[in-house]
Parts: structure tokens; C-alpha cells; sequence
């Protein structure tokens, strides 16, 4: 249920009816939060509120059929995966910035676009061009989490895991 930008979710625990109120972050109100901030008299860069998640999601292959660049004429039909767009849009209702980061290259925006639009995915922002080949290490300044993509779309879980990071003279 989403009434002025407030979702409410119902749980039962314990017996108890639990009622959650999320707020629905629409794309003017993120990129309030992402463009240009001044503290002290200098810009720094921006910083979404606790508790919000900045996820990019790749589009093929992940949210639907795997459709390489040098066959766009089946990007209007990709078969999409029903869990990627409940899950993607429960975010969304959640308040979480959802970008959708694809290595399709911008004369695919607007077969894209569309795409999401008929297929009801509810995102923030569209980035185009991202590098293809996969085997991505992303280096930041920022937090970075990783989720691979193996088959399926569900709520996030804890795991614990072995990464690689820059050694910064601490004992590991």
C-alpha cells in the first residue's frame, strides 16, 4: 500500500500485527540528495541518509533474458525474471535509489527505457555503457557492496566472505 510516498508493510510476530511505514524516494527527492553539498563552505561529496541503499543493477542477464549489444532487435521482447521486479520494486517502495547499470550502449536508451516503463520496474536512474567482459573490481572511495547475480532475486542476506582490499598497513 503507498499513500503520499509512505508504503506500509503488515508482519505478524509473535502474534502481534506489526505495521512498517518505509517512505517512497522518488527521483527528485534522490537526486536532492546527490547533487552538489556544501559543508563549511566546501563541496563535498553527498551522502544518502542511513539506512538507504544505493543499488545498481545490471539489466541483462540479470533482470531478464542475457541480450548481447549486436542483437538490440530483441531487447523490446526480453523475457523478464518475475522475482527481479517484485524484489527491485519492493526496494524501491522501501526508499532505496534504484539504478539500473547496463552495458547497452546509449543508441539503446530508448528501447530500454521502454522496456522497463511496459514491464512496471520503478528505478531512479539509467546509466549507460558500463564495461563489458564482467570480472569487475570496483575500487571507491566510498562503501561498496557486490551481489552476484546467480539465478534468482530475493531479499539480501548476511554471508560472511573473503575479499580482496588494499593492503593499509594493518594486520589483517
Amino acid at each position: 500500500m503507498v499513500l503520499h510516498g509512505l508504503s506500509a508493510t503488515k508482519t505478524e510476530c509473535f502474534g502481534q500485527m506489526i505495521i512498517k511505514l518505509t517512505k517512497t524516494m522518488e527521483k527528485e527527492e534522490a537526486e536532492s540528495y546527490l547533487h552538489k553539498k556544501v559543508e563549511n563552505g566546501e563541496i563535498v561529496s553527498p551522502v544518502l541518509p542511513e539506512g538507504i541503499k544505493n543499488y545498481l543493477v545490471d539489466i541483462d542477464g540479470t533482470i531478464c533474458d542475457d541480450i548481447p549489444n549486436e542483437e538490440p532487435e530483441r531487447m523490446a521482447t526480453a523475457k523478464i525474471y518475475p522475482d527481479a521486479l517484485e524484489t527491485l520494486n519492493k526496494w524501491y517502495e522501501e526508499g532505496h535509489l534504484i539504478c539500473f547499470f547496463t552495458s547497452r550502449v546509449e543508441a539503446h536508451r530508448e528501447v530500454t527505457e521502454q522496456w522497463l516503463k511496459s514491464n512496471g520496474f520503478k528505478y531512479h536512474s539509467l546509466l549507460m555503457g558500463k564495461p563489458r567482459g564482467g570480472n569487475y573490481h570496483w575500487i571507491d572511495n566510498h562503501l561498496v557492496k557486490a551481489t552476484r547475480y546467480n539465478g534468482k532475486f530475493t531479499d539480501l542476506i548476511e554471508k560472511e566472505v573473503t575479499i580482496e582490499v588494499f593492503d593499509d598497513g594493518h594486520e589483517h
